[in-house]
């Protein structure tokens, strides 16, 4: 068997409607060249948040985030795809990046935009930067 184009596929979600679409196409190339899906949620850790409350609501987003990946791995599987979660935390694009090289992966597919700016950074700034910094090959889904 020749060796896929796109044999680890790197799927940032937000629980976007744009982040799920992604998802969605990311299922469907994996499924056409057999390839791996990685998940990954990213808790954005450099947002400016009172001292106090910063320990609460970093609890709150990596709650999030775990939802996030649970709907996304049953999405994968009832598919019929092989699915890896991942939750990091620190700068979205950075992570994003970071994990696109440690893994090897052949292709990022993310949402042209996320949710809002009260409970994430746009991800639409996030795919604009990746589109410029990204070690792989990148589907910007709208």
């Amino acid at each position: 068997m020749r060796k896929s184009l796109y044999m680890k596929i790197l799927v940032p979600l937000d629980g976007s409607e744009y982040s799920e679409k992604a998802l969605l196409h990311a299922c469907d190339l994996g499924k056409n060249y057999h390839a791996n899906l990685l998940l990954l949620y990213v808790v954005e850790k450099s947002l400016p948040i009172n001292l106090l409350d910063r320990k609460e609501y970093l609890e709150i987003l990596r709650k999030f985030g775990n939802k996030v990946l649970i709907k996304g791995k049953e999405i994968t599987t009832n598919k019929g795809i092989d699915s890896k979660i991942i939750l990091k935390e620190g700068n979205i694009t950075n992570e994003i990046i970071k994990l696109a090289k440690n893994e090897k992966c052949n292709l990022i597919i993310v949402g042209n935009k996320g949710l809002g700016a009260t409970t994430r950074f746009f991800l639409g700034s996030v795919s604009n930067k990746l589109a410029n910094n990204s070690p792989c090959s990148i589907l910007i889904v709208k």
